[in-house]
């Protein structure tokens, strides 16, 4: 099998088999190599550590807020149409949205340098991202119509969506400055594999009684779709070349752009400690495979319009090619192919954490040297508690989740967290993430919203993560 095959199947079937996007039991969950990737500044011990290819880092979450499938599908006696109207139509509102997102690692790795205060990183990973909000006053026009409610604006603007497949190199840099403040930065290339957006929508339909017809509707528009790498995609698929369509844009040879991640770890005093994260600062520049879709302007159509007896006189008249004539003369419908340059969805994180009980030796070698910051490395608790903020940037503004979280060491062989998490998909998210050390063998899992898994369909919120790593912490 060519290698462009089999980079294709890799990076598709990641995509359907895997999402991720607020990481709140993997944050400062300073066992784990991932802890890394969302925050740079994380206070590492390890001498090195290698991710197992395609299985170091995977992870996957899926939300709908406001509706639920059981709340249309279930065998509640109600009728379909019913709950559509009630639950989905009216009962949802245009902050309600259809989220998934995914990131799997292909390559990952990280070593401390020859100064054990610095450690460096570096992978590449395989990420997607697509978010929908609700139209409400499109599904009301589309279900009922608009005959019975005349001079009611219908909202244009409702719809927004975005989303994107990438994959993404990455280089970083964790630096001990000194034996409380540790500090990171990383650096990202993204090459896109596809991008579509439309989120600066406006406009208005309305429907008032005709001065030459019963009706007249009145559309003012000022809307845009703006597309990369889908045409293309299209075309591979009819020329049998999708492989290496996306091996050649996942490997450098799709629209390109550029990121930063910082992140820092402070200790305020031996048990108490502050840590933040700024995760994907960056853009992506389309100007390869564009298509873009714009309607702008405003017009008023009364219908068909046929007028006796003058209608008459031209009996093989087109009266239904003439009004759409008119429509797309007052409000232009174009495509075009103009560059664009898309901001990736930037997010924070933030944690205060104190640590209790007994201590735990570190498994570090101990930094000793003319150019190391300190002379040992810090111990850690058997038990943390503490409190995470996470905010990322959506289309229709800033999005934050609260968490609280529990952890609990077991000697350095386990390390069990829990967390509560409070979001727009769920005031009852509670989940666990269990790191298992084997020798040099790294295990993780986790998954979030327990409480649902007796009944998925009637969750509203999902996801889990998993990884394989090979860790060395050096000579003692």
């Amino acid at each position: 099998m060519r290698a462009s095959k089999l980079l294709f199947i890799v990076l598709f079937w990641a995509g359907f088999a895997v999402y991720g996007q607020n990481k709140q039991l993997l944050y400062d969950f300073v066992e784990i190599p991932q802890s890394a990737m969302v925050n740079p500044g994380v206070d590492t011990d390890f001498q090195w550590y290698a991710g197992v290819p395609l299985l170091s880092g995977m992870s996957l979450q899926a939300g709908l807020s406001g509706l639920s499938v059981n709340d249309i599908f279930a065998d509640d006696g109600l009728n379909i149409n019913d709950k559509i109207r009630e639950r989905a139509i009216y009962g949802m509102n245009p902050r309600d949205e259809l989220s998934g997102t995914f990131q799997t690692e292909l390559l990952s790795f990280g070593f401390r340098g020859k100064n054990p205060d610095n450690f460096y990183t570096a992978g590449m990973y395989i990420e997607g991202d697509a978010i929908g909000y609700w139209f409400q006053d499109y599904a009301i026009l589309a279900f009922e119509g608009n005959a019975d409610k005349l001079n009611q604006p219908f909202d244009l603007g409702q719809l927004k969506t975005r989303g994107e497949l990438m994959n993404v190199f990455h280089v970083g840099l964790n630096k001990k400055v000194d034996n409380d403040l540790t500090i990171g930065v990383r650096g990202k290339l993204y090459s896109s594999i596809f991008d579509f957006n439309s989120t600066k929508n406006k406009g208005t339909f309305v429907t008032k009684e005709g001065v030459n017809n019963i009706y007249s509707s009145t559309v003012e528009a000022d809307m845009q779709l703006r597309t990369s790498g889908l045409n293309g995609l299209k075309d591979a698929v009819d020329e049998g070349t999708v492989g290496s369509t996306v091996a050649k844009r996942a490997l450098l040879g799709g629209n390109l752009g550029l990121g930063l991640d910082f992140g820092f770890t402070y200790q305020l005093n031996d048990q108490t400690v502050i840590t933040a994260s700024l995760l994907d600062l960056g853009f992506v520049y389309h100007s390869k495979d564009i298509k873009n879709y714009s309607l702008n302007g405003k017009a008023t159509i009364e219908g068909i319009g046929i007028i006796l007896p003058d209608a008459a006189a031209d009996p093989n008249a087109d009266f239904w090619q003439n009004l759409v004539d008119d429509v797309e003369d007052f409000v232009p419908f174009e495509d075009n192919e103009d560059a664009y340059i898309a901001f990736r969805p930037t997010k924070l994180y933030g944690s205060l954490r104190y640590n209790f009980g007994e201590r735990v030796d570190n498994r570090a070698n101990c930094a000793c040297g003319v150019n190391a910051s300190s002379n040992r490395a810090r111990a850690k608790y058997v038990n943390s508690v503490g409190g995470q903020l996470y905010i990322i940037n959506r289309p229709r503004g800033p999005q934050m989740a609260l968490t609280g979280f529990y952890q609990r060491r077991f000697g350095n062989f386990m390390a069990l967290k829990t967390t509560y998490t409070i979001d727009k998909f769920s005031y009852s998210n509670i989940g666990l993430g269990l790191s298992v050390q084997a020798g040099p063998v790294n295990i993780y899992a986790m998954a979030d919203n327990l409480l649902s898994y007796g009944n998925l369909a009637n969750s509203h919120y999902a996801s889990f993560q998993l990884g394989l790593n090979i860790i060395s912490w050096g000579k003692k």
